[in-house]
C-alpha cells in the first residue's frame, strides 16, 4: 500500500490516462484533466457529457434537445458527433423543437401531439409549415397541400 489503500482500488492511473483520450478525442479545451467540469465553458461542459456517455459504446443514443443553449460551433460539433453514431450503426433518437436541426440531421421524423405519433415523414418529404401543422394538432390528411 504505498500509495495508501485508495490507490489498489481504484485504478487511477488508468483512469488518467482515459481522460485524457477522451479530452482529445472530443476536443474538449480545458487547462488540466483535473479541472472540475463546472469550470469550463458550456459547449466544453457538453463535450464532457457527450464523451462521458460515448464511452460506453452505446448501441441507443436518445439526444434530448442535445444542442440548446449553445453556441454555433458546439452546435456543430454536436451534430457531427449524432450523425458519425448514425453512421456506425448507433440507433440515434434526437428529440428536439428545433424543425432545422430535425430536417437536417433526420432520417425519418415522427411528429408526436398529445402523446401520440400522428406522422412519420422522410425528411425531404415534409416543410417546416406542415410539421408545424401536425406538432399543432391538425391530421396529416388534414394539412393543406403547398402550392
Amino acid at each position: 500500500y504505498a500509495d495508501g489503500p485508495l490507490h489498489s482500488i481504484i485504478a487511477l492511473d488508468a483512469i488518467r490516462k482515459s481522460t485524457e483520450g477522451l479530452v482529445h478525442d472530443y476536443s474538449i479545451r480545458l487547462s488540466s484533466v483535473e479541472a472540475l467540469a463546472s469550470t469550463l465553458s458550456g459547449g466544453n461542459q457538453q463535450k464532457v457529457v457527450v464523451a462521458r456517455e460515448l464511452a460506453t459504446n452505446p448501441i441507443l443514443v436518445i439526444a434530448a434537445q442535445p444542442t440548446r443553449g449553445l453556441d454555433v460551433g458546439a452546435t456543430e460539433y454536436i451534430h457531427e458527433v449524432l450523425i458519425s453514431l448514425r453512421d456506425a450503426g448507433v440507433a440515434v433518437l434526437l428529440v428536439s423543437a428545433e424543425l432545422d436541426e430535425i430536417r437536417n440531421l433526420a432520417d425519418r421524423i415522427a411528429v408526436i401531439y398529445d402523446g401520440q405519433i400522428v406522422a412519420i415523414k422522410a425528411p425531404g418529404e415534409a416543410t417546416p409549415t406542415e410539421l408545424g401543422l401536425l406538432m399543432a394538432g391538425h391530421s396529416d390528411d388534414s394539412v393543406p397541400e403547398e402550392v
